[in-house]
């Protein structure tokens, strides 16, 4: 699974990145992350239709705009009586998007790109002779090329039925992040990674008017090769949110490091 990631990069440079028209003010107000974990605010890049105004106050549907905006990391369904359901949806399988009414529509209506820096990740080591405990060697996964890496993510709306109509705040936006089976020497860190797509994949993801199963034919593309290094277990604790936790553990609890 992919429970922490970094986000880092500056707004406008993303939106650079990934041809982005419009930046929504609270993403570019929304500051550098290198511990990401559930219920964050992330930014999330998505094509929708843009609220034109019409001469009574009202809006109307005008042109499709890709645009950065804010979401809650854990999709909350449309259909939940709370938001707290979020927590343990940060993450949807792509083997089973259609067979989870949480994630069924959304692939088909509700796609977006969540960009990372990149993610983090633990792998498992043996236990030392007479202990129970497992330790763990916590590892930073990165895009070997040094670009962002656009995950796959779906998107949904919950309307908080405690709020009046009037409140901006009566609509909470969230979103998931897809992860798929650990390749390309991954897997000895995890079974699971999160699906980062080609560049070339990024536009028929978006695109609205692209089905969930075409969408999802997009998600069985590989990967761009990945760096791994391993690093500090001060990740592990939420309090800790600072490009430190990147750096390279100088002496790590892995035996045989996995050093892609």
């Amino acid at each position: 699974m992919c429970g922490r990631f970094a986000s880092f990069t500056d707004a406008q440079d993303l939106a650079d990145e990934l041809a982005v028209a419009e930046i929504a003010d609270d993403a570019r107000l929304l500051g550098p992350r290198w511990n990401v974990a559930p219920t964050d605010s992330v930014r999330i890049v998505v094509e929708r239709p843009r609220r034109e105004p019409l001469p009574d106050g009202g809006t109307t549907a005008g042109e499709i705009t890709r645009s950065l905006q804010v979401a809650r990391w854990g999709l909350v369904p449309s259909w939940a009586k709370d938001p707290g359901i979020g927590a343990r949806m940060i993450n949807a399988r792509r083997e089973t998007l259609l067979e989870k009414s949480a994630f069924a529509k959304p692939l088909g209506v509700r796609r977006c790109l969540v960009p990372a820096d990149g993610y983090y990740e633990w792998r498992r080591l043996e236990a030392p002779p007479g202990t129970r405990r497992t330790p763990k060697q916590a590892y930073w996964i990165r895009p070997a090329e040094g670009e962002v890496a656009a995950f796959a993510g779906l998107y949904e709306f919950w309307r908080d039925p405690t709020r009046a109509d009037d409140d901006p705040d009566r609509w909470l936006v969230s979103t998931t992040v897809i992860t798929t089976a650990a390749a390309d020497g991954l897997e000895r860190i995890h079974d699971r990674m999160p699906v980062a797509l080609p560049r070339q994949a990024w536009d028929a993801w978006l695109d609205p008017s692209v089905d969930a199963e075409h969408a999802s034919a997009l998600l069985e593309n590989p990967s761009a090769p990945m760096h791994t290094r391993p690093i500090g277990p001060r990740v592990g604790n939420v309090r800790f949110d600072d490009e430190g936790l990147i750096a390279p553990d100088p002496e790590p609890r892995d035996p045989e490091p996995v050093l892609l």
